[in-house]
Formats: C-alpha cells, sequence, structure tokens
C-alpha cells in the first residue's frame, strides 16, 4: 500500500503481516479521492479515519492537503503500525492515533478541532453485512450524526452485497458507487447535501472525547 497523490505522493505503507486485512485498492482509492476532490471535501479539511488499520485513507487525504486527522482502531498491533507510518509521513503534528472501541467512541471530537468535515468507515465485511438502523453498524452511524458538522460527509465501504439505509438521522446517501465486490456509500449531514463542508464547527458540537476508560490516545 502506498500514498497516492499529494505531498507525500508515493510514500509505501508499512502494512500488518499476517493479519486479516483488506486494503483498499489504488483504483478505488483514487477514485474515492477524485469524487471528494470535486466536492471541495479535502484542503484544509478536519477528517477521522475509522477501524483505520494502516491509516492509509487518512493519510491520503492529509497529503491531499487536509488539517487534520484522528485515526480510531481498536487493535494495540494495528495503532502499532499506524504509528510507524504517521511518523514517516510525518503528520505527527496533524493526527492523532486513538485505541478504542469505536462502536463507544465513534469519531471523538478533538477540543482543538471540534466535529469533522469527512469520516471514513471500514468495518470488516462481516460485521457490516447488515447495516439497518438498530445493528451495531447501523447505531454507530447514528452517533457519527453528532460528530459531523453540517454538510458533512461520511464515506462507508461494505461488501456489495450488505444491507444499508438510504439515511440515518440527518446522514443521508448522496451517492454509491460499485467497485468489483465492493460498494462505496457517500452519506452527507443536514440538508446542505453535495455542498462542501463549512468552516466553522456546529455550535452543537460536542468536543468531549469520551469516556477515558473506552478510549485510550496513543
Amino acid at each position: 500500500m502506498r500514498i497516492i497523490a499529494g505531498t507525500k505522493r508515493g510514500m509505501k505503507l508499512f502494512s500488518p503481516e499476517g493479519m486479516d486485512t483488506r486494503p483498499i485498492t489504488d483504483r478505488v482509492k483514487e477514485s474515492v479521492f477524485n469524487i471528494l476532490y470535486s466536492k471541495g471535501y479535502l484542503e484544509g479539511r478536519i477528517v477521522a479515519d475509522l477501524f483505520c488499520g494502516t491509516g492509509s485513507m487518512g493519510l491520503e487525504a492529509l497529503s491531499r492537503g487536509a488539517a487534520w486527522a484522528t485515526f480510531v482502531d481498536k487493535d494495540h498491533r494495528v495503532v502499532d503500525i499506524l504509528k510507524r507510518n504517521i511518523e514517516k509521513a510525518d503528520f505527527v503534528g496533524q493526527s492523532k492515533a486513538v485505541c478504542a472501541n469505536i462502536f463507544r467512541v465513534g469519531a471523538p471530537p478533538t477540543p482543538e478541532h471540534g466535529c469533522y468535515d469527512l469520516v471514513f468507515g471500514d468495518p470488516p465485511y462481516k460485521m457490516s453485512e447488515s447495516c439497518e438502523s438498530q445493528t451495531q453498524v447501523g447505531k454507530l452511524r447514528g452517533l457519527l450524526v453528532s460528530q459531523v458538522r453540517d454538510s458533512g460527509m461520511v464515506i462507508w465501504r461494505t461488501h456489495e452485497h450488505a444491507v444499508v439505509e438510504p439515511a440515518y438521522g440527518d446522514l443521508v446517501r448522496v451517492d454509491q458507487r460499485n467497485w468489483g465486490t465492493m460498494t462505496v456509500n457517500f452519506y452527507c449531514k443536514g440538508q446542505l447535501a453535495g455542498r462542501p463542508a463549512m468552516d466553522e464547527p456546529d455550535a452543537e458540537c460536542d468536543k468531549d472525547t469520551g469516556d477515558d476508560d473506552e478510549q485510550q490516545d496513543v
């Protein structure tokens, strides 16, 4: 895996050995980021990368001009590798790695940056076979409503046969793309769907990063 464009173009990422991962291909990642660029969701934006693994999506966003990225994964081994990639890319000052149960903390807002303009979500396929509102994944999307700025974007990768809903509260699906056996869903918050995320955090955004017992900055 590598960063494919921007200031760190071509940088190879450290990857976990012997672990069950399914990295996104360069072709799909490039297509997703072309869509985001066309809608103004990269330059200067605040990003969260959930189920982040090596941090491929968040690091790509930083390379292409995002101002900040929060990475969240529950596996300490994965987070250790993620930290090496952050350091290699020299993005330590523009990011934070959180080891936590994502279903409890979601995309934890930071005191410095508040809520997010852009959130990537890539749970294991088995976990996201059904994303209906009452499921664990569906409830996580409901949590993200309070952690995303008005007109912010949530991007969710699933298997092509996964059951997803057209909306989760104020998160409304505005686009859906299929590549091979995967589907990428684009959800936008509120009535400003399709417009670039606003520069200022929402007034109602809670900047508390959650229960200290449930997450650990690393």
